[in-house]
């Protein structure tokens, strides 16, 4: 059984969402603070996450500004150098105003080790790394290419890695990288599911209002960037108006892209308004409003290696709430849908727009799926059953070191 922090200090770095926005971390950090450890996180700022510090839930969080979304190698360059220059900074504030043990490190990208190997190397504190994408695959998705910068994205993983004292995956096949290109011992990789909490994905009665006079509404909720398939998706929407004449579907989208380019006013295009509504970041009550609201959701993200090996919280929410899902074909989300949803040929839009046509003329089929995909959440993938995975990672991040008392600087001490 995972043991209690016993007062252990633990920061996270994030630097691609800001808290409590990414669910994942807010879950993890929760998790841990519950759990008797003192909890700091480093993150950006963002729609709704302007404030620079503040607390919530106990957990104080530090904020900082970043430049829009990369474009080429000095972009890239601008975007990465000001995060660590930031994450550097704002790790010693933390360090002299609460103190932490250990480094929880989540990429993309592939460079908070250089902050976590710092204070690993000068100061004996203990580094988790949280490996949430393949930044790899994820390069060749989006240039298609393996050039020398490739080969930069495998060094760096593999550096992040090595530098660890513990990893988590988020599922198998993040496990087999961190096995075989990260090298890591099997006894230190952990696989922590990004589980659902249902206290907070409520089923709650549909708002008809929202469904904009139509008889269906199809939900989506994410981000809305290019790996993401909004594209696909707005090209599906098209085809099922114009070419199937269903005249009776609104879609919802509620999201945001990480640059203005990506936001969803610039992305809906020409498409008719009565057939699309988008609506950007949310809070849990109108997002509930709109996935209750759903007859189907749909997961356009583009079928590519990064997305096949990758599993998506927004699969994971639908299927709490009961909804039956149409998504393309990849390896991990028809691993976590199953039999909640039906697969469409990889990037085909015609065969994704027939398909959820087909489902929302089967009540019965549409029903089945949902219920599937809810006990399906209840009995093996809600965030109770990855709760003590976490602390099993933690506790052996920890073994043979002892717990820490407060100090009145806050930063404490060991105690044996």
């Amino acid at each position: 059984m995972a043991s209690a922090g016993n007062g252990r200090r633990v920061l996270f770095i994030v630097e691609n969402l800001p808290s409590p926005f990414d669910r994942r971390i807010w879950q993890e950090a929760t998790t841990l603070q519950q759990a008797g450890y003192l909890v700091s996180i480093i993150c950006p700022t963002g729609p709704g996450c302007e404030k620079r510090f503040e607390v919530i839930d106990d957990i104080a969080i530090y904020r900082h500004p970043l430049p829009l979304e990369a474009e080429g190698a000095l972009g890239y360059a601008l975007e990465y150098g000001s995060a660590l220059f930031w994450e550097f900074r704002l790790a010693w504030r933390v360090w002299r105003e609460r103190g932490f043990d250990a480094i929880h490190a989540a990429n993309p990208p592939d460079l908070i080790f250089l902050v976590a190997g710092f204070f690993k190397l000068f100061m004996r504190k203990k580094f988790l790394f949280d490996h949430h994408d393949i930044n790899p695959e994820l390069y060749e998705a989006k240039f298609n290419r393996r050039d020398l910068f490739w080969k930069l994205m495998l060094f760096l993983e593999r550096c992040s890695f090595a530098a660890a004292d513990v990893s988590i995956a988020t599922n198998e096949s993040y496990r087999r990288i961190a096995l075989e290109r990260g090298r890591m011992r099997d006894d230190r990789v952990f696989v922590v599911r990004s589980g659902p909490k249902l206290e907070r994905l409520k089923q709650v009665p549909p708002v008809p209002a929202l469904r904009c006079g139509r008889r269906f509404l199809v939900g989506y909720v994410g981000v809305m960037g290019r790996q993401e398939g909004i594209d696909l998706l707005l090209e599906a929407v098209a085809h099922l108006v114009h070419r199937l004449g269903r005249t009776d579907v609104h879609f919802g989208l509620v999201g945001g892209g990480p640059s203005p380019e990506t936001e969803p006013p610039v992305a809906a295009g020409p498409r008719p308004a009565q057939d699309l509504t988008f609506t950007r970041r949310v809070d849990d009550a109108r997002m509930l409003e709109m996935l209750n609201t759903a007859d189907v959701c749909v997961n356009p993200d583009v079928a590519n290696e990064m997305n096949d090996k990758s599993t998506m919280n927004k699969i994971m929410e639908y299927m709490a709430l009961g909804k039956p899902i149409v998504q393309f074909d990849l390896a991990e989300g028809r691993f976590s849908a199953q039999d909640a949803s039906l697969h469409a040929r990889p990037n085909d839009v015609v065969d994704l727009a027939e398909k959820i046509v087909a489902l929302l003329d089967d009540p019965e089929r549409l029903r089945a799926m949902g219920e599937f995909g809810r006990q399906r959440v209840t009995s093996e993938l809600e965030w109770r059953y990855e709760a003590p995975k976490l602390l099993a990672a933690y506790d052996t991040l920890f073994e043979g070191r002892a717990p820490v008392t407060a100090r009145a600087d806050g930063r404490g001490r060991a105690t044996r």
